[in-house]
Formats: structure tokens, sequence, C-alpha cells
């Protein structure tokens, strides 16, 4: 009697465990800016990564039925603070790290969890990036424990940059960034990449300033108009960006803006206020109105349960990519362990949400993609911000061709 009690209570232990495994989550620590100059951009990531969240437990999980679970840490955009972020989500439980908004944050939490692994083999932890794009980060920087989603910042400037050598109307340019190891790659690679396709195209100003500090970009915006500049080239987000554009707006500053992220919180917006239809270009993996049914159907149906009263739609067609190649790395290892996920994620082929084909370069951990040269202006089907303006594609440059060499020294653990 004794013997089937103690058998029977096995069982139901032993399906207790079971029951519990089956709903047990993996957790994504989400460390980006929350509060301060860039909270508008982390907090909108954040919903990103709550809806990608959603939409994947709804499917049925991962690892036949565990969920997966996104835990915000504020970091304020400072590299220090983001360790201690990072710190607290390890000490709670969490083996995987993704964050964003900015380079030297991004460089920090890589050198970080590197030097955390070598120290606890057998708790490794990973880091996803999906958008810091000093391109250090997957050169003499990189990290087998890193991967990027993003395009670096050299890739998406040789975009814009050739683009911009058939423009015979730009003669004058002012490049104009922030003042932190991505502002200094953008300002190195325009310089370079202008000089070697448009030798005859004047530099009339480069400057940075300090990284999310300046409310009034009235004095730079003086100076960019003083300079007689036709064309801006700015790498600018968050802050930086919508209130570059705000104040180029008030001063009526006729220009062309090529950037990286005008897309942002507060930048379309900006961009109607200025008037300049379709003058306005940005580099990027996707827009809404790039033609693609089942991308238009989920952008659609975020903005409806996270755009909010400004109806800020869907930016990150990469942070898309980013967890479901996860969702789908977890599979194919059987496993959550961070080390064997890393292994099926490095050199990962995936067709994204646009039916094309993303890949993972093992000898960098760089994901390529396509990238977009869109404007912003009238006459689109998708608008932003409820400006009734929205971004058109002006151009495309295929995956493959926006593969450049590395010098990253990748050391695969044992």
């Amino acid at each position: 009697m004794n013997q089937w009690i103690a058998r029977t209570g096995l069982i139901a232990s032993a399906a207790l465990l079971a029951a519990g495994s089956a709903m047990a989550q993996i957790k994504i620590a989400y460390v980006d800016p929350l509060s301060g100059g860039g909270a508008t951009v982390g907090e909108h990531g954040l919903k990103h990564m709550q809806f990608l969240v959603e939409t994947i437990n709804a499917k049925g999980g991962v690892l036949g039925g565990q969920k997966l679970e996104v835990v915000p840490y504020d970091n304020k955009v400072s590299p220090q603070e983001s360790l201690v972020q990072v710190q607290k989500a390890i000490d709670a439980g969490v083996r995987y790290i993704t964050q964003g908004n900015g380079s030297s944050v991004a460089i920090a939490i890589s050198e970080f969890v590197a030097k955390y692994n070598e120290r606890n083999p057998g708790k490794e932890v990973l880091y996803f990036n999906y958008a810091a794009v000093d391109p250090s980060l997957t050169n003499d920087k990189c990290s087998y424990w890193h991967f990027r989603w993003d395009a670096n910042s050299d890739i998406k400037m040789a975009a814009l940059t050739s683009f911009m050598k058939d423009k015979q109307a730009i003669k004058k340019v002012y490049i104009i960034g922030q003042d932190y190891s991505f502002g200094h790659s953008v300002r190195a690679a325009a310089n370079a990449m202008l000089k070697q396709k448009r030798p005859d195209i004047q530099i009339v100003g480069d400057e940075l300033h300090p990284l999310l500090k300046i409310t009034d970009f009235a004095p730079y915006v003086a100076k960019i108009k003083a300079s007689g500049a036709d064309t801006v080239i700015t790498g600018n987000w968050g802050n930086d960006m919508s209130l570059l554009l705000k104040a180029a707006a008030d001063a009526g500053l006729q220009v062309n803006w090529y950037t990286y992220y005008a897309g942002g919180a507060g930048g379309p917006t900006a961009i109607k206020q200025t008037g300049l239809d379709h003058r306005v270009y940005q580099v990027s993996e996707w827009h809404t109105n790039v033609p693609a049914p089942a991308m238009e159907a989920f952008a659609d149906a975020f903005v409806k349960k996270y755009g909010g009263a400004n109806q800020q739609g869907w930016w990150y067609l990469r942070l898309k990519n980013e967890l479901e190649m996860f969702a789908d790395a977890l599979n194919k290892a059987k496993s959550a362990e961070p080390k064997k996920v890393a292994a099926v994620l490095a050199d990962m082929k995936y067709k994204n949400a646009l039916g094309a084909e993303v890949f993972m370069r093992p000898s960098d951990h760089s994901l390529f993609q396509d990238m977009y040269i869109s404007s912003f202006g009238s006459g689109t089907k998708h608008d932003e911000e409820k400006t009734g303006w929205g971004w058109k594609t002006e151009g495309v440059v295929k995956a493959a061709d926006t593969v450049i060499p590395t010098t990253c020294k990748m050391v695969v653990p044992n």
C-alpha cells in the first residue's frame, strides 16, 4: 500500500513538473531608455516587443508550449546604468538581453556579456542588438554572444550616398550628428563616401552635439542656413531628430534631408511642419508602404492596439526578424540554453514578413537584409502620426549587395 502511494505521489509530482515545464516562460530583458530624452523611442520599442511576444505566444509559443515574456529595464541611455540593469536581469534569471538605442551602450553590454560568459560557463547569456549600428560591434569589438539585426552605419551610409551621387542638384552638404560612437561613425562614413562618389560636393558644415541633451536646435539650424547648404546628412535619432526637424520648420529651412531615423517618434509630424514634401529621406529595412499584405496587416493590428493618441506605427521590421528568428532557433535547438540557441542563429537563413530572405553571417553575427531608401510626403497609402503623409520607396538595395567585409576574428567557444 505504501509503495502504491509512493508511486502515485511520484507520478503526480512528475505530472505537476511536466505541467509547470509546459507553462514555463523564457524571459527576454528589454534594456533601453524608458525615461529621459530617449524615452519616446524606448517606450515605443517596448510596445513592439510586447506585441511580438503576444503574437508568438498566441500561436502556441515555443518548445511545445513555453511562453516568451519581455521584462523591461530602464537604462536611461547610459552605458553604466545599462550594466546595472543587465546584472539585475541576470540575477533575476534572465538569459536573453535585447537593446538597440545607443552604440556606446551596446558596446558596454556586449563586452560585459562576453566577460560574464567567460566567468560563468553553463550559465551563458546572449545579447540581441536590434538597432545599435556602430560598425565596430561586428568588426574589432565583435563577440560570439552578440547578434545584430540591423545594418551597420557604414552599410546605411553606402546606400544613402549611392542614391545621392546621381542627384546633381546636391552641391553643398552639412553633416550634423550626435557626439558619441555612432555619430562619429556616421560622420566619418559620410565624409569618406561623398569624397569617393561625388568629389565635387562641398562639405560646408560638419559638427557633433551632445546626445539627447539639446532642447532647442535653433542655433544649429541657423548655422546650417548660414552655410548655404542645400542638403543635410544626419544620423540623429529620438528627440534629437524630431527637435532638429522642428527647429528647421520654425526657421523655414528649405533643404533636402538624408537621414537614418527621421521616421522615429515625432519625426513625421515635424517633417509635415517643414512642408518638405518628399524631400526628407530615410534608409531602413522596411517602411509602411512597402507592398506586403501580411506585414501590412501586422502593422495595422499593432497601430490599433499600441498606436496611442498619435497613432504611432510599427517601426522595426528588424525587431520582428529578431523575435521570430529567436523563436525558430529555440525550436530548432530544442532547448532554451543560450549556447545551443547561438549555434543555430549563427548561420540562420530566414524568410521575413516581406517574403524576402535575410541571413546571419557566422563570421561576425551580422544580419543582412534588403535596404529601402524612402521619402516622406503626400500621396501614400499609409500615413504616419495622422499627418496624411507617409513613406514612399525611392530605391532598394538587395541584401546581397549590402554585404561588406568584416575584420571580426570570431572566437567560437568549445
